[in-house]
């Protein structure tokens, strides 16, 4: 057999997906898995999205420019005006969903060897999205004592070599629902402009926020024009993350050129996602306001039930739909595996996400799981019910009682 390459045995497993076999093996003896490991969403998508899918009557579908579509990119930048985000058409390029989008910012801006620092526990494909070009994530790591806040930017001054080109953050973070604060994202910029690197802000949550916490965007902070690079997605914002669209934000030209190349080499974004997409933006806002409230609801129900169970610490998430919390086990994969493979609480089980992938060094994660609170509260309030079940059972069975 001949042999593969070297890059393809460094790219990291998927902790959000690697346990699938063990669920779809639970399946097939029958038994009910409830799916707290992956963000997808079960919101329906917006009414006229789907209604605009059912007009679409063309007689082909034809490649679209590689930039996007001129009147979707017109349209977004309409919505980020709403959102106190003044760009041009000329200032976004879409992309086959935000994964794309990050993989065409790194490739422009970092070459082998150069280094990205990144605020962990982070998104897990962000460690794939580096090592495809061989760049090196520098982790600076914020606790979950401290709520997952940024960390004190001495940390990230430590950090900052000849080889550091940015600075990579979710926000709304996934995977702990952290939102940060204004304070924080002034200091973000300080940095970029001290030391002359970007700063990329992963900001595909920004809808769902809670109570009175605000988003603050990267892209408001005045003298970015050079440093701020905006990644988005339509993909959980609309419940539509088949329609695989995302986009690359940003008023640095040079940057965009770079960007538009690696566009043109895979052609065009999906042309009936950026169709759909285009009339997502003018889903109304009362849809939001039903979304966010189901999801606020979910929050401080997983809240409650798992403050209620002994040995459990939380963060507390302010925005997007994720929770980390840290478990009294000695390994949250060991356990969630053990969950689909040997537990089951009257045929039903729970599959949640080791947070260990969430970090550079996975012992950090070694107690930790990500949750995705994207079931509907009856399914919620039971899959923690079988986490409490599940978490008694564990311990007596290893004799961690």
């Amino acid at each position: 057999m001949p042999a593969l390459s070297q890059l393809s045995a460094q790219m990291p497993a998927s902790p959000i997906r690697k346990l699938v076999p063990y669920a779809n093996a639970a399946k097939k003896r029958g038994i009910k898995v409830y799916h707290l490991n992956i963000g997808q969403p079960d919101i329906p998508t917006p009414r006229n999205v789907l209604e605009a899918i059912g007009r679409f009557d063309a007689p082909l579908i034809p490649y679209t420019m590689s930039q996007g579509t001129e009147s979707y990119r017109q349209g977004l930048a309409r919505y980020y005006a709403k959102h106190n985000i003044h760009v041009t058409a000329d200032d976004i390029i879409v992309t086959t969903g935000g994964s794309e989008a990050l993989l065409f910012t790194v490739g422009s801006i970092a070459d082998p060897g150069d280094e990205i620092i990144i605020p962990e526990p982070y998104y897990a494909n962000y460690n794939s999205f580096v090592t495809l070009f061989k760049v090196k994530p520098v982790p600076v790591q914020s606790k979950i004592e401290n709520n997952f806040a940024l960390p004190p930017v001495r940390e990230f001054e430590k950090l900052i070599t000849p080889r550091t080109k940015a600075i990579l953050y979710s926000n709304p973070s996934n995977p702990t629902g952290y939102v940060y604060t204004e304070d924080e994202v002034r200091q973000l910029r300080d940095l970029a402009l001290k030391h002359d690197i970007f700063i990329i802000a992963d900001e595909v949550y920004r809808e769902f926020i809670y109570g009175d916490t605000k988003h603050h965007s990267i892209m408001h902070q005045p003298d970015m024009e050079n440093h701020a690079i905006l990644v988005d997605s339509v993909s959980k914002r609309y419940s539509m993350c088949g329609a695989r669209i995302g986009a690359v934000v940003s008023r640095n030209k040079a940057l965009m050129q770079s960007v538009l190349r690696f566009a043109q080499a895979r052609l065009s974004p999906p042309t009936l996602g950026q169709y759909a997409s285009e009339a997502a933006l003018q889903t109304p806002q009362s849809y939001f306001d039903r979304v966010i409230a189901e999801y606020k609801a979910r929050r401080d129900l997983l809240i409650a039930g798992l403050e209620s169970i002994p040995g459990v610490r939380i963060g507390y998430p302010k925005g997007a739909f994720y929770l980390m919390a840290e478990l009294p086990v000695d390994d949250s994969e060991n356990f969630a595996r053990w969950m689909l493979s040997e537990f089951n609480d009257r045929g039903e089980t729970v599959m949640v996400a080791p947070a260990g992938g969430f970090y550079s060094d996975p012992a950090l994660g070694r107690r930790q799981v990500r949750i995705a609170y994207v079931l509907n509260t009856t399914d919620l309030q039971r899959s923690v019910e079988i986490l409490r079940k599940a978490l008694a059972a564990y311990r007596q069975a290893h004799g961690l009682d």
